[in-house]
């Protein structure tokens, strides 16, 4: 042949002829040399043209492959440097460029891509890919594992779709094992895993599993491994992670969305808490407080009683308590409809009742603690709940003590600094009747409501999954 010397890398697909571009096997059929691993010289053999010459050089001898190639190329010839899937990913492409910078040399290099193995995987398992995805190989022979691990925290962290290369060899048995552990320290369990053996060679082999299932043991370095994102769901057997098109109707429903993200934001808060071992219902109480709040302090200042959260839940769900009083209206509208209407459960608040302001007035004391006044004649054994005003707490511990009222618990965070520390110290006392206080100053109506929320969702607290009412 008489064609200009040059190099041309070229990526051959995952394995299988159907898997080769038309650009590709031009180039091979153009090329007096061919250089690879003989094991991909099997399909692209019936390309050659006549005296072309198919060099094997072992494997892991990329660098003397490289070498050769330039050689070759140097000595007049139309080089051709074969890579399994993509040239260019995890290929022969960076090295001969690596090399044509080192050796100073003239030859013309060109690329041409290939179908990579995580693609071919991707359209076996379904559609894995259709949003931002990343790529690791977890080979440490170029990259130290302490580099190789941060990459895996930033892919989980940053919900991308993740494809693996070279997962295990027979002497790297317990990466893989460890990218799982990390994946599940940030996506849940439910999150869909597909992996594919041979991708595209005749004893292909085809797995959708989750990351909790996902056994690292079934996986060997012939395959590649793809971890969903948080989006990502399985439907008839295949792995789908939607690109947001048809959000409101397919895949995910729409109003999943919202509670995908409270209970990522939770998994977070657990991970961040300074003590793990806390009771159930204490820990539910005190993620939702500091979610709603963002202040890590709450895990100093909330105060619940023991089994507070788990008794009054029992009561709104045996029907036994059936109403929630609020101090202000505020705090009554951050009360989940859903987990109200589920429970049969009412809420009031008597702050706008008409006869609030002339008793507020006939007795001269403040409308909160008018309404507390008139809430404790209507519904004396009510759950009863201060964002926001400490009168109306000092209001219902004096009714208390009088027996005028005898809540079914208590949950005391108003906030502000006039009397708002003493009302907190004043609830105390009253041992047996549960309750959640948030102590100092800090509080408010949308902290109250959350706290209530958190004890209307309880039985949601095991699975670790709030937010179904968003």
């Amino acid at each position: 042949m008489h064609h200009t010397p040059r190099i041309i890398v070229a990526g051959i697909g995952p394995g299988s002829a159907s898997d080769i571009t038309p650009a590709v096997l031009e180039a091979v059929h153009q090329s007096d040399v061919i250089i690879g691993y003989k094991y991909y010289f099997q399909f692209i053999e019936s390309y050659l043209a006549p005296g072309s010459e198919c060099i094997d050089t072992g494997m892991k001898r990329e660098i003397e492959r490289a070498a050769l190639a330039f050689e070759q190329a140097e000595a007049g010839k139309r080089v051709c440097v074969i890579s399994s899937g993509d040239a260019g990913i995890y290929g022969m492409a960076p090295l001969i460029w690596e090399m044509k910078r080192e050796r100073g040399s003239d030859i013309e290099v060109e690329v041409l891509p290939g179908i990579s193995a995580f693609q071919k995987a991707a359209s076996l398992l379904g559609a894995p890919i259709g949003h931002d995805l990343c790529i690791i190989s977890l080979s440490d022979l170029m990259t130290p594992w302490e580099k190789i691990e941060r990459r895996i925290v930033a892919a989980a962290e940053g919900d991308f779709i993740t494809a693996i290369y070279n997962p295990k060899s027979h002497g790297r048995y317990w990466q893989l094992y460890r990218l799982q552990e990390l994946f599940l320290e940030h996506r849940s369990p439910e999150t869909p895993v597909g992996f594919v053996r041979q991708a595209g060679r005749e004893d292909q082999q085809v797995t959708v599993t989750t990351l909790g299932t996902f056994d690292p043991e079934q996986v060997d370095m012939f395959t590649v491994v793809i971890i969903g994102n948080s989006q990502s769901y399985i439907f008839e057997d295949k792995f789908v992670t939607p690109r947001g098109y048809y959000r409101p109707t397919c895949g995910k429903p729409a109003e999943k969305i919202g509670q995908e993200i409270m209970m990522e934001s939770f998994r977070t808060i657990e991970k961040e808490l300074r003590n793990q071992d806390l009771p159930l219902g204490k820990k539910w109480a005190l993620l939702h407080a500091i979610h709603t709040t963002a202040d890590f302090e709450m895990e100093s200042l909330l105060k619940v009683d023991d089994g507070a959260v788990e008794r009054l839940y029992a009561g709104f769900a045996e029907g036994r308590i059936q109403t929630i009083v609020t101090d202000v209206t505020m705090a009554a509208s951050g009360i989940r409809k859903g987990a109200l209407q589920r429970l049969g459960v009412e809420v009031k608040c008597y702050l706008s009742d008409e006869r609030t302001a002339s008793l507020a007035t006939e007795k001269g004391i403040t409308r909160t603690q008018a309404g507390i006044r008139l809430a404790v004649e209507e519904h004396p054994d009510a759950l009863f709940v201060f964002g926001n005003a400490p009168t109306a707490l000092m209001e219902l511990c004096a009714l208390i003590r009088s027996g005028a009222a005898h809540p079914a618990g208590i949950i005391a965070a108003p906030v502000g600094f006039v009397h708002v520390r003493e009302s907190k110290q004043m609830v105390k006392p009253f041992r047996a009747i549960p309750k959640l206080i948030v102590e100092g100053r800090k509080g408010g109506s949308n902290l109250a409501a959350t706290l209530t929320n958190a004890i209307l969702c309880f039985n949601d607290a095991e699975s670790l999954k709030p937010g179904r009412d968003v």
